[in-house]
C-alpha cells in the first residue's frame, strides 16, 4: 500500500497524478475464507480491519450487495459523541470516540475528524434534570462532559435564540471532545487498509442464503456463487432481519427510514454541533459551508432511502425557532437511510443461535459515531468468543429483561 503524504501529493503533481494506485482491489470471491463479513459499511469494514490488525485474521471477505459505503455510512450526519447514560453504552461509544481521534494516522487516510464539540440543548425542566444526571454518570464513567448554562451556550453558538417562543434554551450537556468526521472517508480508509492486508472486498454480491451443518455456519450462497467460511459476521443495518431469517433466527428490531438534508453553503457561522431533542432537530456546519440538518425517524416501518416533504417541514419548522437565521436558506439536497431500531434503543453485538455466526445490528440512529468501537469489540468477540465491550449487548438480554435503556437518556440518539 502506497503511503499517503504531502510529499506523495507533490510528487504525483509533478507527473500529472499518473502514479496513484487503486485504493482497494475488486477481486472475484475465493471458494473459502476463514471469516466472511456481510456488509461493507463502516461497521463491517471496521470489524474486518481489527480482525486483521489485532488478531492476525486476514483471510477475510467483506461482501456487499451494493457498493462500498453506499448504505447508512454514506447517508448520515457524521456526529461523534459518547455522552450516554448507561455504563455499557458510554464504554463502547467512548472507546469509539477515542479511536476516532487517531484514526487518520492509524489508517493513513484523512478522515477529516473535527473535535469541534457537541451540545445537547435542554429546553424543558425535565431535560435539565436528565442531562445533569447524565453529566454525573459521565463523570463516574470517565467520559468528559459538563452541564453548561444558557449564557455559555450563547457564547459557543452565537446564532442561537435563547428565548424561543415555545421552548427557551435552559442550558445544555456539553462534550468538548465530540465532533464530526467525513463519513465517506471513514469507509474508504478502512477499505483501503483491509485491502492492503489481503482481504477481499466483493461488491455487487448479494447474499441469498446462509448454509449450516449440525448447527454451525459453513458458508453463504451469493449472487456470485457459494462461498465457504469458518465464521460469519452479519453487519447489514436495516436488512439485519432478512439475513437473520436466512440464518434461522429472528431479531427484536424494526427498520425505519431516517432523513436528513443540507442547505446551500454559507459563510462560517457555527463551529459546534447542536442537538435540540425537544423540538427534534440537530444541526452542524460542514467544511463546505452547508448547514447539515436532521431530525427523527419516520413514524412507520419502511426501507426508503429518499427524502419526503413532510419531513423537511417538521424538522426545519422546529429548528427555525432555535436558529431563526436558517429560515431564509435554500435546501440543497435531501436523503434517507434505513436504520434498525431495538426496543431499548441500544445495539446488538452478539453470538447467535447458529454456531460461529455473529451479528452486529440495532444501532438505530447512532451508528456512525460507534464505528471504530463497534469494529473493535465485534472483532474481539469473533476472534476470541468474548469482548468486554459487547458482553452487555447480547441477544439474550431481551428474554432476560436486561435492557440497556437509552431511549430517554439519548433523546434522539444521533
Amino acid at each position: 500500500m502506497k503511503h499517503y503524504s504531502a510529499f506523495a501529493v507533490a510528487r504525483e503533481a509533478l507527473r500529472s497524478h499518473t502514479g496513484w494506485e487503486r485504493a482497494w482491489r475488486s477481486p472475484e470471491p475465493k471458494k473459502r475464507y476463514d471469516v466472511i463479513i456481510v456488509g461493507a459499511g463502516g461497521h463491517g469494514l471496521a470489524t474486518a480491519y481489527y480482525l486483521g490488525k489485532n488478531y492476525g485474521i486476514q483471510n477475510v471477505a467483506i461482501i456487499e450487495k451494493g457498493w462500498l459505503g453506499g448504505g447508512n455510512t454514506g447517508r448520515n450526519t457524521t456526529i461523534i459523541r459518547s455522552n450516554y447514560l448507561q455504563d455499557p453504552s458510554a464504554a463502547i461509544y467512548e472507546k469509539s470516540r477515542s479511536l476516532y481521534e487517531h484514526l487518520s494516522q492509524d489508517l493513513n487516510y484523512n478522515l477529516m475528524f473535527s473535535p469541534r464539540g457537541v451540545i445537547m440543548l435542554a429546553q424543558t425542566h425535565h431535560e435539565v434534570r436528565g442531562y445533569q444526571r447524565t453529566a454525573h454518570a459521565n463523570a463516574l464513567q470517565g467520559v468528559s462532559t459538563e452541564w453548561i448554562g444558557p449564557q455559555r451556550v450563547k457564547e459557543l453558538v452565537p446564532i442561537i435564540n435563547l428565548e424561543g417562543p415555545r421552548y427557551p434554551v435552559l442550558g445544555g450537556l456539553w462534550q468538548e471532545r465530540g465532533g464530526t468526521a467525513r463519513h465517506d472517508a471513514v469507509a474508504w480508509g478502512y477499505a483501503r487498509a483491509c485491502s492492503a492486508m489481503g482481504m477481499d472486498i466483493i461488491q455487487k454480491c448479494e447474499v441469498t442464503g446462509v448454509r449450516s451443518d449440525q448447527g454451525r455456519v459453513v458458508g453463504v450462497d451469493t449472487a456470485k456463487g457459494a462461498i465457504e467460511c469458518e465464521k460469519l459476521g452479519i453487519v447489514v443495518a436495516g436488512h439485519s432481519g432478512q439475513l437473520a431469517e436466512m440464518a434461522g433466527f429472528r431479531l427484536p428490531l424494526e427498520a425505519v427510514a431516517l432523513q436528513a438534508l443540507v442547505s446551500e453553503p454559507i459563510k462560517p457561522c457555527m463551529d459546534v454541533v447542536v442537538m435540540a431533542n425537544t423540538v427534534h432537530g440537530y444541526m452542524s456546519q460542514s467544511d463546505k459551508g452547508e448547514m447539515v440538518i436532521g431530525g427523527g425517524t419516520d413514524g412507520f416501518n419502511n426501507f426508503t432511502q429518499r427524502g419526503s416533504f413532510h419531513h423537511i417541514e417538521e424538522t426545519v419548522r422546529a429548528l427555525v425557532e432555535t436558529f431563526p437565521m436558517i429560515s431564509r436558506l435554500k435546501m440543497l439536497r435531501q436523503w434517507g437511510g434505513i436504520v434498525d431500531m431495538t426496543g431499548d434503543r441500544s445495539p446488538i453485538l452478539s453470538k447467535t443461535p447458529l454456531g460461529n455466526c455473529f451479528i452486529n445490528c440495532g444501532w438505530g440512529t447512532g451508528g456512525f459515531k460507534a464505528i471504530p468501537g463497534s469494529g473493535w469489540g465485534m472483532a474481539q468477540l469473533m476472534a476470541t468468543g468474548h469482548s468486554p465491550l459487547t458482553e452487555a449487548f447480547t441477544l439474550d438480554r431481551f428474554k432476560e429483561g436486561r435492557f440497556i435503556d437509552e431511549s430517554v437518556a439519548a433523546g434522539v440518539a444521533h
